[in-house]
């Protein structure tokens, strides 16, 4: 055998033996997000809450309560993650947002919500109106070859 022919096969080797940590290592986690997932389910509440503000910040700069940073691990402290500050009743907190629903929260709003915990997990409505994603604005690229395809007569893609 070729010494080509070795090397690769050590390689194949140690990448075939990664996938299968990896996969299992995957299927270990998707478990236990599967039970939080669940115990969130089973521990929501629906409140009435006026949204003040939404961002996705560092987990340290969001002004957490000190017993909920104490519980962090250290990696996950420097995470973006998405935040809404909240006036629930006379309280003002900051909660941590499910990213499905971030979009749909409207800001500035009072909203029925469901939330487990300082978890916000569901939008259920705004006092009467129908909750819809934020339409991003088009850059000026994307107006103007829209214009011109306008001009000529194609049709615009969407």
């Amino acid at each position: 055998m070729s010494k080509g022919l070795i090397v690769f096969l050590i390689i194949l080797a140690v990448i075939i033996i990664l996938l299968v940590v990896l996969y299992f290592l995957g299927r270990k986690m998707q478990k236990r997000q599967d039970e939080q997932k669940a115990m969130m389910e089973a521990n929501k509440q629906s409140v009435s809450l006026l949204v003040i503000d939404k961002k996705r910040i560092k987990i340290k700069d969001a002004k957490l309560p000190a017993d909920v940073m104490a519980q962090l691990p250290k990696l996950s402290k420097n995470i973006k993650a998405p935040m809404v500050k909240v006036k629930i009743g006379p309280q003002i907190m900051t909660m941590f947002c499910d990213e499905q629903i971030f979009d749909l929260v409207p800001v500035k709003k009072e909203i029925r919500a469901e939330i487990s915990g300082m978890y916000l997990v569901g939008v259920k409505g705004v006092h009467g109106t129908k909750l819809q994603k934020d339409v991003k604005k088009k850059s000026k690229f994307k107006q103007w070859v829209e214009k011109m395809q306008e001009k000529a007569g194609a049709k615009s893609i969407k």
